[in-house]
């Protein structure tokens, strides 16, 4: 998401390039495995009945199409900075279920407390400053409201330098010969390798008030689910 940045211009031109094989690239760089993660984002939003679901940084809308779902009772807003990535949304299936709209992470356009949960998929490597954008959604959750973070961090331990060395070669590899892209995900390739750890992710969420902050760690350490609570 941009707050107006060059790098933040950079980004949003990148992925108004990329929606027609974005959904083709997940499945095939995590071996099929992305949207049963997204799957379990939307589970553990915990959206009341009646209530309400912010999906920031959308995409395409896999976990906000799969919150309509599984809360069909519940008011679900998937927000994105790309106007290409939403235009891609809105022609899936159920997307009528769904409220999209073009947002900037680092401002949303909600009252303070709106929403009982928020979620995000690859949001926070995309973002000049990850506390502000945090903060941000702490400002409009609900109190007791539920925050699910999907992301990827640097993989660790014994695994770490082969893991590295596959993500270095494979994922720009796979975006030359998939997406006939290659630059666009020699970035993804290098935020990966570059991002936080489910650890330093989880003191900016204590330090900005969440509670009840847990992560597991999935594929080979090379991405992280982080939950938390607002008091």
């Amino acid at each position: 998401m941009t707050d107006g940045s060059s790098k933040g211009e950079e980004i949003q031109r990148l992925f108004d390039t990329v929606p027609e094989y974005y959904d083709r690239m997940n499945r095939i760089m995590t071996l099929g495995r992305h949207a049963a993660w997204c799957r379990d984002v939307a589970r553990r939003a915990q959206v009341p009945a009646g209530g309400s679901l912010l999906d920031i940084a959308t995409g395409t809308g896999v976990i906000a199409l799969e919150a309509a779902r599984r809360y069909p009772g519940a008011t679900i807003h998937g927000v994105d900075f790309s106007e290409g990535m939403l235009a891609g949304a809105r022609t899936k299936p159920g997307a009528e279920a769904v409220t999209w709209q073009f947002a900037d992470a680092n401002d949303l356009p909600f009252a303070d407390g709106t929403f009982d949960a928020v979620t995000h998929g690859y949001l926070l490597r995309n973002v000049e400053d990850a506390e502000r954008v945090l903060a941000e959604q702490f400002r409009v959750l609900a109190p007791g409201g539920r925050l699910v973070i999907l992301e990827t961090c640097p993989p660790r331990g014994l695994l770490r330098r082969p893991v590295a060395l596959g993500v270095k070669v494979v994922v720009p590899l796979l975006g030359q010969v998939v997406a006939h892209d290659r630059r666009s995900y020699t970035y993804l390739e290098e935020s990966t390798l570059g991002f936080m750890s489910p650890e330093q992710v989880a003191e900016i969420l204590g330090r900005l008030g969440f509670v009840d902050v847990a992560w597991d760690r999935r594929f080979l350490g090379t991405h992280m689910i982080v939950t938390a609570t607002k008091p």
